[in-house]
């Protein structure tokens, strides 16, 4: 037998389901401000760790960075006024993964400030 079935490659099947889909995740965030960029590291480090998951951006308003995962807002930037940490959000997306429930995350660091 050639142990084909249940092995593991680097390179995944396209047709295979990708770590983290079925989860959606929206970040709604103030481009005039500068977010895209705190946007598009977040956005980089999800889709490291969970490749399928999809990922939807939006215009948010004055100062906003919020993150929704399936509907649920789980961090806003307007309540906590910083950006979310990596860690927190990808343990968030496991949480959903595995079907448990959602908790805000309420932990952030400072914007950057220039003065």
């Amino acid at each position: 037998m050639s142990g084909d079935a249940g092995s593991t490659s680097a390179d995944p099947n396209p047709e295979e389901v990708q770590p983290g889909s079925g989860v959606h995740l929206v970040v709604e965030f103030c481009e005039p401000c500068g977010f895209e960029a705190a946007y598009l590291e977040l956005e980089s480090a999800v889709k490291e760790q969970y490749p399928g998951i999809e990922i939807e951006s939006r215009t948010g308003g004055p100062g906003a960075f919020e993150i929704l995962i399936n509907g649920q807002l789980v961090f806003s930037k307007l309540e906590n006024g910083g950006f979310p940490y990596e860690k927190d959000l990808i343990e968030a997306i496991r949480r959903a993964i595995n079907g448990e429930p959602l908790e805000k995350i309420t932990n952030s660091r400072p914007p950057c400030i220039i003065l």
